[in-house]
């Protein structure tokens, strides 16, 4: 366990790094070094911003710090985790894991082999609604996730499905459902050359099905998550941060009322409890779970292979 401040490194500072810059900066008992990225006036910038040194070798940086947040184009995960595995240090790198789920699995063996803790950015399971819900779902029998966005240039180096949807499909495979039996898919390029738009249904062996549509190109925001189960239906509002529990006592003859009870959750920051964790799963005081590295690559092979099936499909 470690008594002195934990040394922190951000490599890759734009939308997102910029916000794990932020927040290390705010946390106890860390000390962010610095900063690298391929861009020296961006990363010059966010240096200055938060006071930090701006190292536009990478190898500089990895030679001082015991972590870092990987938040560069998912196209360059593998080597830049790679490198910081190899240099021994702790990683969190933002979903998806990589490319590819080969290339995931590598990097979860050399973690194990260095004995170096690494965990993938799925935010959304920090999402503080979701530790209100969760004690009152058991056995879903259909769940229906909708997540819609505007269009961004960014991080349109990956098809939708990795981009945006991956984050559901991280949550549905966190609840434990089994082996699937059944996945159909459709989805089409809009404004890129990857498929901006994506419907999924997904057959459990042991009966759930679950429907997923995500879309990068829609006029408004939605992230909302339905699960219907015996005598139950959970309406879930991860944007809000609120969610609806609705019962029904069900006697022999009739159904009764239906009572509705909705939950709040508290305004934490999903990204900066993800960056906590880490930071105190490599300290050993941890109580939450990070999303390892293992669960990274479940996630990313459903939704390569949810990829495949939509290329498919055309």
């Amino acid at each position: 366990m470690m008594s002195q401040s934990l040394r922190v490194g951000v490599i890759g500072v734009g939308h997102l790094g910029r916000h794990h810059a932020r927040i290390y900066s705010t946390l106890a008992s860390v000390n962010i070094v610095g900063i690298s990225d391929t861009n020296a006036v961006r990363g010059q910038a966010i240096a200055d911003e938060f006071n930090v040194v701006f190292y536009p070798d990478l190898e500089h940086l990895l030679s001082l710090v015991d972590a870092v947040s990987v938040a560069v184009p998912t196209s360059v995960h593998f080597p830049v985790v790679e490198s910081c595995l190899n240099q021994e240090c702790h990683v969190l790198v933002e979903k998806p894991i990589t490319n590819d789920e080969q290339e995931g699995e590598i990097l979860v063996q050399l973690a194990k082999d260095k004995g170096k803790i690494l965990q993938v950015g799925h935010v959304e399971r920090f999402n503080p609604i979701l530790d209100k819900v969760r004690p009152f779902i058991h056995e879903p029998g259909f769940i229906e996730c909708h997540r819609l966005s505007p269009f961004q240039p960014r991080g349109t180096d990956v098809d939708v499905v990795r981009d945006l949807m991956i984050h559901d499909l991280d949550l549905i495979l966190s609840l434990g459902l089994g082996p699937t039996k059944h996945i159909e898919a459709r989805g089409m390029p809009v404004f890129t050359e990857h498929p901006d738009i994506a419907n999924v249904r997904i057959l459990f062996e042991a009966g759930c099905l679950v429907n997923l549509t995500s879309s990068r190109i829609s006029t408004g925001r939605l992230r909302k998550i339905r699960i219907y189960q015996r005598d139950c239906y959970i309406s879930v509002d991860l944007g809000a941060k609120d969610a609806v529990i609705n019962t029904c006592q069900v006697s022999d003859s009739m159904a009764g009322e239906v009572q509705s009870q909705k939950i709040s959750a508290s305004e934490d920051d999903a990204l900066t409890r993800e960056l906590e964790c880490f930071v105190e799963s490599i300290r050993g005081t941890g109580t939450t779970q990070g999303v390892s590295g293992e669960e990274g690559v479940q996630a990313l092979r459903m939704a390569s292979h949810i990829v495949s099936l939509i290329h498919q499909a055309v």
